[in-house]
């Protein structure tokens, strides 16, 4: 049975701050629905201290922003992105349209169509999240979306110059410089100033992920998203730097960030204890990592491998990293996570900002039901019917006639009626004309 050297705090506990934050929210919404830019302006100058004249970004202030990003930096971005490109334009070949004829003369097929437009949130408050734009903008670029948009907040009071240069290079049509529920307000429901997308895509913090949470319905969303997760699997082929390391880097991310190690070694969960508090002494987010690992942090100590499977599936974490002597069996067993990194060679850091998967995925146990963002999220899939001969619709028809009188939908039954006395021949009466007559259709 599995033995936690350390446990996290009680989900419970934090209840109460969510009920909060769904109030704020929705009256943030109603407030921006009613009063539109007026509402969004103030908001940015009440969080933000930010009201330009525009939110919009011309084509000269793009330049101005990039002209700031050093040639490495920008050589960086655009080496990011070619990878999220890459993998984005593989999975999109994937999807392919169908067409098959099912029985003779009936034809059912499917195409896979482009969203209109997408708004995508880019995090920039105490990180400049500037991999988020590739995820979220270079992807829905390959997927072919005809308008994206792309907000994040100001950073110390302008445009934070790399993160416009990756909604650029990314290829939004429109970058909007305003954070919070306020741009996520903006982009979903339009104001006088801002066309109203149709999809919300992209990391935040609780505001941002409740503000998309409520919005949901009225506007796709990507996923539910919560704070960031990572579960490191390992056994005594790793050493407790590498796992306080592969936990501590997700740890940094905020104060309510789950990380979790689960191990067949005792000594490991022990050394990787000791080397979690020395490296909280030297790490420059330590005191934000220090909180997450305090109320968050967890140690699981399991029989074997089978034990360790069981326990991450019940986890469903976001990020899992596997350093096992047989990191295969779980790729071939694991079904909840958000995404797997194989191996001592691979991280979650790599997955967030550089190697080419996205890294926008399924938190809070969602993994049980979905993936997170990638190519196929921004595209849907519409399928379409032809009957091609007459007889094949005499016959469907029939069939469906019945079909649908066992629900006791007679108007449907008539459609199908209608077929079979056309395309059939057969001199069938409307089910109106049959229950007055006491007579069947069969």
């Amino acid at each position: 049975m599995a033995k936690f050297l350390k446990r996290g705090i009680e989900q419970a506990e934090v209840a109460e701050a969510d009920a909060k934050v769904r109030g704020i929210v929705e009256n943030i919404l109603e407030d921006v629905e009613k009063r539109g830019d007026a509402a969004v302006r103030e908001l940015s100058e009440k969080f933000d201290k930010w009201s330009p004249a525009s939110f919009r970004l011309t084509e000269q202030e793009i330049e101005d922003a990039m002209s700031r990003v050093s040639k490495q930096d920008l050589e960086d971005i655009k080496f990011a992105q070619e990878q999220v490109r890459k993998f984005a334009q593989k999975q999109k070949e994937c999807l392919r349209d169908l067409e098959v004829e099912t029985m003779p003369g009936v034809i059912l097929g499917h195409k896979n169509i482009p969203m209109n437009s997408v708004g995508c949130y880019v995090p920039g408050g105490k990180y400049p999240m500037v991999a988020s734009a590739h995820m979220s903008v270079a992807t829905a670029k390959v997927a072919g979306v005809k308008r994206i948009v792309a907000a994040a907040p100001p950073h110390e009071g302008a445009p934070h110059p790399a993160i416009v240069a990756a909604m650029h290079l990314g290829g939004a049509d429109e970058i909007l410089v305003l954070g919070g529920v306020q741009a996520v307000a903006a982009m979903a429901l339009g104001t006088e100033s801002m066309a109203p997308v149709d999809m919300l895509v992209g990391p935040g913090n609780m505001f941002v992920a409740e503000a998309k949470r409520q919005l949901f319905g009225r506007v796709g969303i990507d996923l539910f998203a919560g704070p960031t997760e990572t579960l490191v699997i390992a056994d005594e082929t790793v050493d407790g730097e590498i796992c306080a390391i592969d936990l501590l880097g997700q740890a940094e991310h905020g104060p309510t960030s789950p990380a979790v190690l689960l191990t067949t070694s005792e000594k490991l969960a022990n050394d990787t204890l000791k080397e979690v508090e020395r490296q909280l002494q030297i790490l420059p987010t330590r005191e934000t990592a220090r909180q997450s690992w305090q109320d968050y942090g967890e140690v699981i100590v399991c029989e074997n491998d089978e034990e360790m499977l069981a326990e991450a599936e019940r986890l469903a974490f976001e990020h899992v990293q596997v350093m096992t002597k047989d990191p295969d069996f779980f790729l071939n067993n694991l079904v909840n996570y958000g995404a797997l990194f194989l191996g001592p060679r691979t991280n979650v850091a790599f997955g967030d900002k550089v190697i080419g998967t996205n890294h926008t995925l399924p938190t809070k146990r969602a993994a049980r039901y979905t993936g997170g963002l990638w190519v196929g999220k921004f595209i849907k899939t519409h399928t379409y019917q032809r009957i091609l001969t007459d007889e094949a619709s005499a016959l469907i028809g029939e069939y469906g006639s019945r079909l649908c009188m066992l629900e006791g939908f007679a108007g449907h039954a008539e459609q199908a009626n209608v077929r079979v006395r056309r395309f059939g021949g057969r001199d069938i009466a409307p089910y109106t004309a049959a229950k007055a007559e006491g007579n069947s259709n069969s």
